[in-house]
């Protein structure tokens, strides 16, 4: 059974690569393997770049419901984010509109988990992985 891109990548959001970000565990880039997206040494800090950018996307943009930050993770151009939302909202349990502070634990926890599975085919991490990536987002 083949695994996505992001779990092979070890960058379950697929977060692209881009120059100016140091992510913790960040792989040189090498376009032979990955030509677009980011590559980390562990799961944990793929996770924990995921959980960061979110919490930078409402720091920094004032984003502060699921249709808005996965509107900015998951634009319109390349996906169907209205489909994405309603799916971290149904799995998340979080009512349209409503208002989420991602330096909660268990709100950060939710959304990356959902984010995860969205993004790789309904792929789950083991709960110590996923709670360790998100602690080190949390730090």
């Amino acid at each position: 059974m083949s695994v996505s891109r992001g779990v092979r990548c070890n960058n379950p959001g697929n977060i692209d690569y881009n120059p100016t970000n140091n992510w913790q565990g960040q792989l040189k880039v090498d376009k032979a393997i990955e030509p677009r997206f980011c590559r980390f040494d562990t799961p944990e800090n793929g996770i924990r770049a995921l959980g960061k950018l979110l919490q930078t996307y409402q720091r920094k943009y004032g984003l502060k419901t699921v249709k808005d930050i996965i509107s900015r993770w998951a634009p319109a151009t390349e996906n169907n984010t209205n489909a994405y939302v309603k799916s971290v909202e149904t799995y998340t349990n979080t009512k349209p509109g409503a208002e989420i502070d991602l330096r909660e634990h268990d709100i950060l926890k939710g959304m990356v988990k959902a984010i995860i599975r969205h993004e790789n085919a309904n792929y789950e991490y083991p709960d110590a992985i996923l709670s360790e990536g998100v602690r080190r987002a949390l730090a």
